[in-house]
């Protein structure tokens, strides 16, 4: 092989390597980010761990509905205290106050951040699309757990208190569609 040809093979793999990477980067920082916990990335679980901790936190709501939705949105309860490891419930219900059937999509943050990775739902309603009819109201369970590991992390001492945000979004809209990109650009 000549150099020209050995020049050529170099740059076409570096190209087709660089373009793999580029694939793969959205769902390798994904993975990255729900394994750490990165920018207040919460975890998913299917079942709750099997230690509880005296240790209590107490969970904050937050509730927010674009202006571009006709819905009421809020969480039943301002706050809950929870034991670390012990399963924790809030109901979270939306009503829609237009006359025609609208379709909305939630996302959301936990505060502060490094929480994110101690923090575990095992259900949610979050990134589903979400009908509802006229002035229809619809119950929306998170069930959740903090992770018992917190208590090892001496970076999270300070941690009492953990808010939990969600803005919910009409459905395949820009709007939406802007606020998952900042969903993802802040992992």
């Amino acid at each position: 092989m000549d150099k020209n040809t050995r020049v050529l093979v170099f740059v076409l793999s570096l190209v087709i390597g660089m373009g793999a990477l580029a694939y793969a980067s959205v769902p390798l920082y994904d993975l990255f980010c729900r394994v750490t916990g990165f920018a207040g990335t919460t975890q998913t679980s299917d079942a709750l761990p099997d230690t509880t901790l005296d240790r209590e936190i107490v969970i904050r709501f937050n509730s927010q509905t674009s202006a571009n939705l006709p819905w009421e949105f809020k969480a039943e309860t301002y706050k809950v205290t929870t034991k670390i490891g012990a399963q924790g419930l809030v109901n979270f219900y939306a009503e829609n106050k237009s006359s025609t059937p609208t379709t909305g999509t939630a996302v959301y943050n936990v505060t502060p951040l490094k929480a994110g990775k101690y923090f575990h739902k095992t259900q949610c309603f979050c990134f589903d699309e979400q009908t509802l009819t006229p002035n229809q109201r619809m119950n929306m369970p998170v069930l959740f757990y903090i992770d018992p590991s917190i208590a090892e992390d001496r970076n999270m001492d300070d941690v009492h208190d953990i808010t939990l945000s969600y803005s919910f979004f009409p459905a395949e809209s820009k709007e939406l569609d802007g606020a998952l990109e900042a969903f993802y650009n802040a992992e």
